[in-house]
């Protein structure tokens, strides 16, 4: 730094206006008394600066500095909140107005003291108050010191962008006082170091070095807190970086600034890694910090350069490191920004729109700082980007087009180097003894993590030389000692293989003990094996979590015994490579032996044995003992250098693009004498696939033919090519057949499986064998453009299916691009900038997970116990969605040719289940879409079976749980004999099954007691629903705003008692809310699943309104115990299970909670909560910002944010919020009386409650009768909106009563009336001029018009269109009328309502062949009826519908009765006025009732009268008769939903149209 009174000067523009020096706060008060004389002096600053006494302290220098001089100056001071959300118009404007009250003029000066913002802000005030005063710049952070304060660049934010409002004024003096660093907090400290890279980056490659190894004393220093006053910290370990830092930082910048001012090129430089940084930050304000987002920006913008083929992948990987070794970001999925930005998403429109307007742009064309080098740049200015390149580098996902066709070329690709020997490398350096020099290592995330582990381990030092081409290790010779932070290794394998031995090796440190661990897929993958084996050797380890997986807790000091390890040769070879390169420092020699068969992948082997040897120690082979080595004790000794050769695996990918594209592909540095068994894969797959094929020692080139061969090869040499091998098989003839891999399914992911699900999306089949896959190869021009590729985030994946895309016609999109970062950081830009292969940046649509699966209709399995239900639900799942059904039992008989209890009683049980276990299988692999298939009652009593069954869940296959009350399963069970007898008591085999139904299925359907046929029907109808959910056929949209939609809130604690009563409860909502936490179950504090599943069952068959699941904590409001996460997690999954529409997720739920049902959620939409029910937030807090921002990051569908009103004014302040958080759906409230208002203005999903509920869900609800009468008053609603029936005659029409009814019940201040006319004309023209007003609300359309009204509209149904008439029209938007039909469900529910479903579809009969008909015809067929008559007195007519349908016949009188038809509903359409005088119609439906023992009769005609069709159907037993009344009122209830947004009011409109 500096010594205390030693000033540095830096010269900028001609003047030495920049000081710097340490505790120089009286030479920054003297220079500016003397020299920059004033009457008045503002001393701005933040309420950080003057509670840390800085204010207080300048005041006091200031004031003695006038004394004593006599000058009669004043300084004032001003306080602004800190960060970036000050530096706005609002906070310049509120200072100029208090300077302009305290008389300043043009001789003022303005001291800043402060960061960034205050240094910005105030200067642009200074730049125009009085139009223009002098300032002086006195910066308190690292960030302004080395950048912000110097070069004069002054703004303020707006909400497009950071700094887009400002002016140039310089300061005149820039006083850098380095003693504030002092006080500064740690993340300040690091935040103003993404600055000091970013300048050395561009400019000083030599500073970038020292950079590099300064990180570790920097960190330790800044967060080495004094005891006493822990805002405080002792820089003097790093006082020399400190000072070297800041000046060359000034002086860098100042030069810059110097030679172009007002950036007309050069000072262009200054911004690296701000066009994309200052993009990000435009969005993470104020979560994350300007520093923060440049970070990243440096990245991506480095990144840009790589992909334009103007950086090396080592300059971007080197710089990225150095980022990350200053504890600064990289990307948007850092840890610390997610948590800190509440997971908030960066749209990549949004990006480039911010950056859009950056100063720097020339016209619509982005300029962005290339570099060419570390300290060097592509030009001396910001260089003009495309936005394709810049869309690329931001997306998660890329777009592959199709490969150049035409003349053939030769290609010269350098794979990065091999992350096995580069891992192998590091763990042998690092054990080593001396310095060795690294060349050609792989910059990968996977290398990064060894790396950084062996540091932790103070295992070796590291140095990058070369422009970051070599490292230089210098090994420690095996010392490694426990550090106190756990060794994260996110998801790379091999660094968790090799570290685990490693460990065992550690003496004690800062701990006694070393924590292994990693991301959520790391977790998952299995290291039992290694564990066992180094257990068994003396090492002292622990499972954390699962038992199996990471993470470990390695006990210190322990150490190896030696001696004899014996090992499944079948295990992974990593596991082995593991404990040969930690052998040699166990207490005595080691002997290896890997029993039981061949072991896998033995090329690493050798190849570990081959490095060892390079570092000098010999591993022997047993003379007389297959696959058993000798390990002797020593320390291995570093070489001098070690070239690491290319990654074999890798340089498949371009030599088999080589082979799919015709093209000549040479790969320079991997050839026969590899140690590597991947390089096997040229000669061994491309060869025998019929490439030509040239290998040297050293060198690979491969030539593609037009046709392919397929082959059949063992790829146990080189496992990880089988799934590029498996994509080049794709389009080879006939069928490749690859074994040897079984090691692949415990990769990043099941690769076997993943490669077949996804060939699928091509068109492709495969078949996965117990050690391999085979492939039919088909013609490329029968291959299928998938919709997306999944990549398992597994970079083997992602680049194989790359190749596959490059060569189809149509572009492919591929999830997950960036996890080729992993082993190959610049993959894409080999394929775009060498390959010239079209690629596009995109962001995909995320949708359930099923959508990654492959299965566009996957198969349902059906689980649950015998009795349940499962073949006749499933018979009828199977007929709802159009699949073919199976039993598996009955399957199981057939196939082995006997029964079940025979089988059991000849062979066992266990043969039984190894039986059904086979079967199963099968059908999971065979039978994995379009099946409906129940499976026995114990199948989950099988492990291999459950895992099976989660394993098709896993790749969105469908396991559904069909159950019913235990009661009654059990009753069914004691008297079936068609089955074995269970072994043990019924209850007891309930309660051990129902965790293992849980654990495997996806979802779960509850079908309650059923007394009646109508009971039956409804159940069957609650399944149908149910199964449009799971399947997305039938998903919930979430209403628009202007809807005017709420939700009833139940508070019942068990909602049978008001099972009647929920129709009318419900009127005027547009869902309802089950509070699963307030249910009661025999005074339990927590419900059990049944009983919750029960009650949801209950509300089904009740009310056909969608249902929101609440299970809300008492932290929130609510009942439900805040300490049992586990019940919590299990009731919230059961609401996912059952496929609710909306499901309540609390924001405070526990985090991995909320993550799992965000990325599990299936069809159902989240509603992301937060409640302060006491009351300690106002709508300005922070805190509704973060929990605005923290729904955004699961996402959520709505956020729900309620707060506590204190006073009237709190509803303004919230409206305030509202009107300024609009990029998600919001539902916000207050609560308590003087919130009530906010509920009425509320208008999405406001949360209502009625007078017959127990209590009010919360303080302050309203009814929607309530709400809405509110609205009317305060203007909410268009009182002037017309609503009317046309046609004629319309004199007895019923639709005015019904609609006024139901507008009157929810207090909606409308009023619906007649306009009797023939002529669509005046229709048109009526409804032209109420909508050029504002003022039409919705028309009902009746004969004569429903035909001649279609050629006015705008827009026509897809339904009206195909029954070509229209008896509702709607306003649109801009002016618009559209035209709908409601018919249809007015006649549907009508006949549900009274028990069509529980009816025979085989035939329904329709009566006349008016408009009417076709509505009718098209109802039935929903309905399910297979056959659909047709008769009319003109038959010509009646032929003329049926020729528009399959299943519709036109009938006379005698071809009915000769064919026998025998109908299960009558629908007549004929006048009911003219249906006496039909005499072939009467005698018609005489012999339709006569030929069928029951069924329904529905008269269209919408009568009140006793017809003569009533009249005629009452004698008849077994048919009831259903009012045209009925089929007004359903297709009325349709109309005002359409016309309102809101469900109609059922019961009162009904009743006001039948009466009692």
């Amino acid at each position: 730094m500096f010594a205390e009174g030693q000033i540095q000067k830096v010269p900028i523009l001609g003047k030495e206006s920049i000081h710097i020096g340490y505790k120089m706060q009286d030479h920054i008060v003297s220079e500016i008394v003397a020299n920059i004389k004033s009457s008045t002096y503002i001393l701005v600053t933040d309420t950080n600066i003057e509670d840390l006494g800085y204010v207080e302290s300048l005041k006091t220098k200031f004031e003695a500095a006038f004394a004593k001089d006599g000058i009669k100056s004043r300084l004032l001071t001003y306080t602004v909140a800190p960060g970036e959300t000050s530096k706005s118009r609002a906070t310049k404007a509120a200072i100029e107005d208090w300077m302009l009250s305290k008389g300043c003029t043009r001789d003022t000066v303005i001291l800043a003291v402060g960061g960034g913002v205050i240094g910005d802000m105030i200067g642009y005030v200074a730049a125009t108050f009085m139009r223009g005063v002098r300032f002086v710049q006195i910066p308190t952070t690292l960030l302004a010191m080395v950048d912000s304060s110097i070069g004069g660049k002054t703004a303020i934010d707006t909400p497009l962008g950071k700094n887009l409002v400002g002016a140039f004024w310089q300061p005149v003096n820039i006083f850098i006082d380095t003693s504030f660093l002092e006080t500064l907090p740690v993340r300040e400290f690091i935040n103003g170091m993404a600055e000091v890279i970013k300048t050395a980056a561009f400019y000083d490659a030599e500073e970038f070095t020292r950079l590099e190894s300064a990180s570790e004393i920097f960190l330790s220093t800044i967060k080495k807190r004094d005891a006493k006053d822990p805002r405080r910290v002792d820089l003097s370990p790093i006082t020399d970086t400190i000072g070297r830092i800041v000046l060359g930082s000034a002086r860098i910048k100042a030069a810059v600034v110097s030679a172009d001012e007002r950036e007309g090129g050069l000072r262009n430089l200054l911004n690296f890694g701000h066009s994309i940084g200052h993009a990000y930050e435009a969005i993470l304000t104020p979560y994350i910090l300007h520093g923060e987002c440049v970070a990243i920006g440096m990245v991506k913008e480095a990144e840009l350069s790589r992909y334009l083929g103007i950086l090396s992948p080592v300059a971007v990987a080197r710089l990225a490191k150095c980022i990350k070794a200053y504890e600064l970001p990289v990307s948007l999925d850092d840890a610390t920004v997610k948590a800190r930005s509440h997971g908030k998403k960066c749209p990549v429109d949004d990006l480039l729109r911010i950056m859009g307007v950056d100063k720097k742009n020339d016209g619509s064309t982005k300029k962005i700082v290339i570099l060419s080098a570390i300290g060097k740049t592509h030009e001396q200015k910001a260089s003009s980007v495309a936005d394709k390149d810049i869309r690329f580098v931001l997306s998660e996902e890329v777009i592959v087009g199709e490969a150049p066709v035409g003349d053939k070329k030769s290609y010269t690709v350098t794979p990065p180097g091999s992350k096995s020997i580069s891992n192998r490398a590091f763990v042998l350096t690092a054990l080593g003894k001396g310095p060795c020099k690294l060349r050609n290592l792989l910059h990968s995330d996977d290398t990064q993590h060894m790396l950084e582990a062996i540091e932790l381990l103070g295992g070796a030092s590291f140095e990058w030389e070369a422009d970051g081409e070599t490292l230089l290790v210098t090994g420690n010779g095996g010392k490694l000692t426990a550090p106190a932070q756990e060794l994260y290794l996110g998801n790379a394998g091999t660094a968790s293989r090799f570290l685990t031995t490693a460990a065992t090796l550690v003496q004690k440190g800062d701990k006694d003990h070393v924590i292994l661990t990693g991301n959520k897929r790391m977790q998952e993958r299995p290291i039992g094996p290694l564990v066992d084996a180094l257990r068994s050797n003396g090492a002292d380890i622990a499972f954390q979590n699962a038992e199996g997986s990471l993470p470990l807790k390695i006990e210190a000091g322990v150490g190896l015994k030696g001696g004899l390890i014996e090992v499944a040769a079948t295990v992974s070879s990593q596991y082995v490579s593991s404990l040969l390169m930690c052998a040699p420092y166990a207490q005595t020699p080691v002997t290896l032996s890997l029993v039981g068969g061949k072991p896998i992948s033995q090329f690493y082997i050798d190849m570990t044995i081959a490095m060892m040897a390079d570092f000098g120690v010999v591993v022997t082979k047993d003379e007389t003992k297959e696959h058993t080595y000798h390990i002797p004790q020593g320390v291995y000794t570093n070489p001098e250098e070690y070239v690491v050769e290319s990654d074999a695996s890798s340089a498949t990918y371009p030599l088999a693009y080589a082979a799919m594209t015709g093209h000549t592909v040479t790969v320079p540095n991997i050839g026969s004498k590899s140690l590597q068994g991947d390089a096997r894969f040229a000669i061994d797959v491309l060869k025998a696939m019929g490439c030509t094929v040239e290998q040297t020692a050293t060198s690979t080139t491969v030539t593609g033919v037009p046709n392919l061969k397929a082959i059949a090869v063992d790829m146990e040499p080189m496992t990880d090519a089988f799934l590029t091998a498996c994509v080049v098989a794709a389009v080879s003839e006939g069928t490749t057949v690859i074994t040897g891999i079984a090691n692949q399914r415990v990769k990043e992911c099941n690769r076997i499986e993943a490669m077949r699900v996804q060939l699928a999306k091509y068109g492709v089949v495969c078949r996965e064998l117990e050690d391999g896959i085979e492939v039919d190869g088909i013609s490329r021009s029968d291959l299928k453009t998938p919709v997306s590729v999944h990549s398992y985030d597994d970079h083997r994946v992602a680049m194989s299916f790359s190749l596959l895309s490059s060569i189809m016609a149509a572009p492919v999109a591929i999830e997950e691009r960036r996890c080729v970062e992993k082993t190959w950081p610049g993959w894409w830009d080999v394929l775009s900038g060498v390959f010239n292969v079209p690629l596009e940046g995109v962001t995909l649509a995320k949708t359930v997970s099923k959508a990654e699966s492959g299965l566009s209709k996957p198969s349902i399995f059906i689980v649950g116990m015998r009795g349940a239900g499962k073949t006749h639900l499933g018979a009828q799942a199977a007929n709802h969605l159009g699949y073919e059904f199976i039993d598996l039992d009955q399957l199981l008989e057939k196939d082995l040719d006997t029964t079940i209890p025979q089988l059991i009683a000849d062979k066992g049980w266990d043969h039984f289940r190894a039986e059904e276990l086979r079967l199963l299988k099968q059908c999971l692999n065979d039978k994995s879409e379009g099946y409906v298939i129940s499976c026995g009652g114990g199948v989950v009593e099988t492990p291999a079976a459950r895992d099976a069954l989660q394993t098709f869940k896993g790749v969105g296959g469908i396991v559904l749980h069909v159950h019913r009350p235990v009661s009654r399963i059990l009753e069914y069970l004691n008297k079936d004999q068609s089955r074995p007898a269970f072994v043990d008591d019924l209850e007891a085999v309930w309660q051990r099954r129902k965790e293992l139904y849980r654990s495997v299925s996806s979802n779960v359907f509850f079908a309650p007691h059923c007394d009646s046929a109508e009971a039956t029907a409804k159940v069957q109808q609650m399944l149908g629903a149910f199964l449009d959910r799971v399947t997305g056929k039938s998903e919930f949209v979430i209403p628009h705003k202007d809807q005017f939609t709420s939700f009833l809130s139940l508070t019942f604690p068990d909602v049978s008692i008001a099972a009647t009563m929920l129709p009318s409860l419900s009127e005027g909502c547009s869902a309802l809310e089950l509070r699963v936490d307030l249910l009661n179950e025999n005074d339990e504090a927590i419900p059990s699943e049944e009983y919750v599943l029960s009650q949801l069952a209950i509300l089904r068959q009740n009310v056909d309104l969608p249902i929101l699941y609440t299970v809300r904590t008492k932290a929130q409001g609510g009942r439900f115990p805040d300490d049992k996460p586990v019940e919590l997690a299990n009731l919230v999954n059961l609401g996912l299970k059952t496929a609710v529409e909306l499901l309540d997720v609390e924001l405070t739920y526990p985090a991995e909670l909320v993550s799992s049902v965000g990325a599990s959620r299936g069809y159902t939409k989240l509603l992301g909560s937060h409640h302060d029910f006491p009351g300690a937030l106002n709508w300005s807090s922070l805190e509704w910002e973060n929990m605005y921002a923290r729904a955004e990051a699961v996402p959520v569908d709505v956020v729900k944010l309620v707060g506590m009103a204190k006073s009237f004014s709190d509803n303004f302040a919230l409206e305030n919020f509202r009107e300024a958080h609009t990029s998600s759906p919001l539902l916000a409230i207050n609560m308590g009386s003087h919130g009530q208002l906010s509920r009425v203005t509320n208008t999405l999903l406001t949360p209502v409650t009625h007078a017959d509920l127990p209590v009010a869900a919360a303080p302050g609800q309203l009814s929607v009768e309530e709400i809405n009468q509110t609205r009317s008053t305060i203007g909410m609603f268009n009182k002037n909106l017309s609503f009317f029936i046309v046609g004629t005659p319309i004199g007895h029409s019923k639709s005015p009563i019904l609609h006024n009814t139901m507008f009157k019940k929810l207090g909606l201040p409308y009023e619906y009336s007649r306009f009797k006319t023939d002529d669509a004309a005046a229709v048109n023209a009526k409804a032209r001029a109420l909508l050029a007003q504002g003022n039409l609300g919705g028309i009902s359309v009746t004969i004569p018009l429903k035909q001649d009204i279609i050629p006015f509209l705008d827009e026509v149904s897809p339904l009206a269109q195909q029954i070509g008439a229209v008896n509702t029209i709607i306003p649109g938007p801009n002016g618009t009328l559209k035209g709908d039909n409601t018919d249809i469900l007015g006649l549907v529910n009508a006949l549900t309502r009274f028990g069509a479903n529980s009816l025979d579809k085989k035939t329904a009969l329709i009566v006349g062949a008016g408009g009417t008909s076709l509505a009718a015809v098209h109802g039935l067929r929903s309905l399910g009826f297979a056959k659909i008559l047709i008769a009319n007195r003109t038959l010509s007519k009646a032929e003329a519908i049926a020729d528009k349908f399959d299943n519709v016949e036109a009938v006379t009188l005698d071809s009915f009765v000769a064919n026998k038809y025998t109908p299960s509903v009558i629908v007549s359409c004929v006048p009911a006025t003219t249906f006496s005088m039909l005499d072939e119609s009467n005698k018609l439906v005489s012999a339709a009732l006569a030929a069928s023992p029951k069924g329904l009769v529905l008269e269209a005609a919408y009568s009140a009268e006793a017809t003569p069709l009533l009249k005629q159907v009452m004698d008849v037993e077994g048919w009831e008769f259903i009012s045209g009344l009925y089929m007004l009122t359903e297709q009325g209830f349709e109309q005002f939903r359409l016309w309102t947004g809101i469900p109609a009011p059922k019961e009162v409109g009904e009743k006001a149209v039948l009466g009692n």
